[in-house]
């Protein structure tokens, strides 16, 4: 058993480093001493949260019209990247012709970087999503007739 006087040093280490974690184990005893994260509270009782109201026309979510209804997908979640780089120039953009099996984009997610193709032959007539941003699943990132 771990006395209060070493329990206390232990704690006092953990605290005046940069560790998040100290664990320690001697075989019979073992100590696991973590530091509460920034955002997480330092005391565990139990919060209430109200939520804010939110407006109707905010609660439902928007639709993309496009003019033939055709739009190539986020198969992903991820950061949608238009480039393969920043000083490079987009794969696609408004007016260009796409064969199926094009590379359009590339979604980053888990700091893996995919690269999503045009799934049907055609014209791009809009870019809906935003370089850089979060796109979510099965989001419309470009219209294609």
């Amino acid at each position: 058993m771990i006395d209060i006087a070493t329990l206390k040093e232990y704690i006092k280490v953990l605290e005046e480093s940069s560790l998040q974690v100290l664990e320690l184990s001697d075989g019979t005893d073992s100590l696991y001493l973590e530091k509460p994260s920034a955002s997480a509270p330092a005391v565990s009782a139990p919060v209430t949260v109200q939520a804010a109201p939110v407006p109707a026309a905010a609660a439902e979510p928007a639709t993309v019209k496009t003019d033939s209804g055709k739009t190539i997908n986020a198969p992903i979640v991820g950061v949608f990247y238009a480039a393969p780089s920043p000083d490079s120039e987009p794969y696609v953009s408004v007016g260009k012709r796409v064969k199926k099996g094009d590379v359009v984009c590339i979604i980053e997610a888990m700091k893996c970087m995919n690269e999503i193709q045009a799934e049907t032959d055609g014209e791009i007539t809009a870019v809906l999503a935003a370089n850089g941003e979060l796109v979510e699943y099965d989001q419309p990132m470009f219209s294609i007739r």
